[in-house]
């Protein structure tokens, strides 16, 4: 797609009926591949959507709703006609049928499994008997495989006959089916065709569980120095391989989940979904955050008199609730980091505990004697500076603290950190801060 997103985006809406005047956007469309394709719908109001849709030659919409997150998806599903469905789910695979199933009805799934050659259909319900954390629902099965007697001919002949993608490698597996070893296809051409592969294979070569957690597999793909991994099942029987491809798009759709579910939200969700549908999702988030809130309002009310009496600590008390929120949101990032790649670990979590107790002590000393200036220069009362210093000292020490706590305990009990972690961290720096800077205005300045 040559033309920019949002010029074609802004094009598309103003010829939302592709009539004469939108014969360009036409033009641009037909050259555009299915990830551009789904992107470009993603991003324009359903109207408008549903418009460019019915445009569409049937032969590349199939691979667009692959391409796209679910919920728009879903919204092109219902508005696709059912008599249209047969002429998309010609050719239709295994792996194609696993990334849709989630959003066609349980009658179109039926429809595209019976679509399906034998092969396919073993596949797919190979795929099923694994959950979709685990890695043996998303293999791919377009991989090199020699038995392990083969010699560097037949090596040879394999190559010339097909090459899948992301191919470095021909796995060798035993009389059984079971992942043997590996031999690099850069070592066949300067062999006599006589000699066994086995003489060349790589004895250590990396394979893959088809139970292991999606991420993880992810992360050991992506960071081998080969294009694709082998997956075995609990046998030791190969079943498929994950490639970097697979293992990039495994990888990219956690982020994204991480990066939703700490707004409370989801990765599907529709730009342009139904206001009714959008309030009910993040109305349950807004509703645990009014609890949290409503727990620190009540240690502020403990203080009520202290506030009648002292205005000016209503008035500095945001910025002590936003240095620690942000000083624990750092920590809180670095953590969840770390626990993702499995950087963390109760090996590490001191050491990583003691350093960042460290920091939050360095910014407390140094933000605590600006803001104290700042707070005298502005009240003219020395003993609230020193009041608001030693409180957003202290809130920032006990961010830190909260920040490599909270989620590596969430973790430890099977919650996302990514998911709750924000929430309470800022309930507890707001607590902390709160008490501290009212106890101490409490104590020092009636």
């Amino acid at each position: 797609m040559s033309e920019p997103l949002p010029d074609l985006i802004e094009e598309v809406i103003s010829h939302s009926e592709l009539s004469d005047s939108g014969i360009g956007v036409a033009a641009i469309i037909a050259q555009a591949d299915e990830d551009e394709m789904a992107l470009l719908l993603e991003s324009l109001p359903i109207e408008q959507r549903l418009s460019l849709w019915q445009t569409l030659p049937d032969h590349k919409k199939l691979d667009i709703l692959i391409a796209m997150r679910g919920d728009p998806r879903e919204v092109l599903v219902r508005a696709t006609e059912p008599e249209q469905w047969d002429k998309l789910f010609v050719g239709i695979e295994a792996e194609d049928l696993l990334e849709l199933a989630d959003s066609l009805p349980e009658e179109l799934v039926e429809r595209a499994y019976a679509a399906m050659d034998r092969v396919q259909k073993q596949y797919f319900t190979e795929a099923n008997q694994y959950p979709e954390e685990q890695v043996g629902h998303w293999i791919t099965h377009d991989y090199l495989v020699l038995p392990l007697n083969a010699r560097v001919r037949e090596g040879i002949r394999l190559i010339r006959r097909e090459m899948p993608r992301h191919t470095d490698v021909i796995f060798l597996i035993n009389r059984s089916g079971h992942f043997s070893e590996a031999v690099p296809i850069s070592k066949l051409y300067a062999l006599p065709e006589h000699v066994p592969l086995v003489d060349v294979a790589l004895h250590d070569f990396p394979v893959i569980n088809a139970t292991d957690e999606g991420q993880k597999v992810a992360k050991d793909v992506l960071f081998s120095s080969y294009g694709a991994l082998p997956v075995i099942d609990e046998n030791r029987k190969l079943i498929g391989r994950i490639d970097v491809t697979t293992a990039s798009e495994l990888s990219e759709e956690y982020y994204e989940r991480q990066l939703m579910a700490s707004a409370g939200m989801d990765e599907n969700e529709d730009l342009f979904s139904p206001v009714r549908r959008s309030a009910k999702a993040r109305a349950i988030w807004l509703g645990i955050n009014l609890l949290t809130a409503l727990l620190a309002s009540a240690f502020i009310g403990m203080f009520e008199a202290t506030l009648q009496q002292v205005v000016a600590l209503a008035v500095l008390m945001p910025v002590v609730a936003s240095m620690g929120g942000i000083a624990g949101s750092q920590t809180l990032t670095l953590i969840i980091r770390g626990l993702a790649l499995k950087q963390v670990t109760p090996a590490n979590t001191r050491v990583l505990l003691s350093k960042e107790l460290k920091v939050g002590g360095l910014n407390g000393i140094i933000w605590a004697v600006v803001i104290g200036i700042v707070a005298f220069a502005w009240f003219g009362d020395p003993l609230l500076g020193v009041v608001i210093a030693i409180a957003i000292f202290l809130n920032i020490v006990a961010a830190a603290f909260a920040g490599v706590f909270v989620p590596v305990i969430l973790a430890k009990l099977k919650i996302d950190p990514a998911l709750s972690g924000s929430v309470i961290l800022t309930t507890v720096t707001d607590i902390v801060g709160f008490v501290a800077f009212l106890g101490l205005g409490t104590m020092l300045l009636l």
